[in-house]
């Protein structure tokens, strides 16, 4: 058994996102030492890490929820795991997508700004909406 120090060095989650995990039921709640310590198990520890490889890939809550669910079930389905995740990567695609065109304006933007004037074409532009449509279609 590993104090909630350990639990955190073995698994890459910061000790307060552990307890906010538990809290919100992410994790169930250790069990705890005599003396009102948390103590984690390795198999406590695995699943911190299981959640911390999830959340570094940008799923939400509720799907690491559902992923931690679908490793109980000995039939789980890999389908509504591999649904789920393209839905993620397409959701990841468009923030890319609308990045780029974020880049995009800024840069056609920026080429316009020189330093030393009282005009700033840049300020102009985006007061006037003139850099060419809407960066959120």
């Amino acid at each position: 058994m590993f104090t909630i120090g350990k639990a955190s060095e073995q698994s890459g989650v910061n000790i307060e996102t552990i307890r906010y995990y538990e809290r919100e039921g992410v994790v169930p709640k250790p069990g705890r030492s005599a003396g009102g310590r948390r103590l984690y198990s390795s198999d406590e520890i695995a699943k911190l890490r299981f959640v911390r490889r999830c959340r570094d890939l940008g799923f939400p809550i509720s799907i690491i929820q559902t992923f931690l669910s679908l490793t109980e079930q000995s039939g789980r389905s890999c389908g509504e795991v591999k649904a789920m995740a393209e839905n993620h990567l397409g959701e990841i695609t468009a923030k890319i997508e609308n990045l780029v065109r974020l880049r995009d304006a800024l840069l056609s933007l920026s080429k316009n700004c020189e330093d030393g004037t009282a005009a700033c074409p840049m300020l102009d532009a985006l007061m006037k909406d003139g850099f060419g449509g809407n960066l959120h279609e």
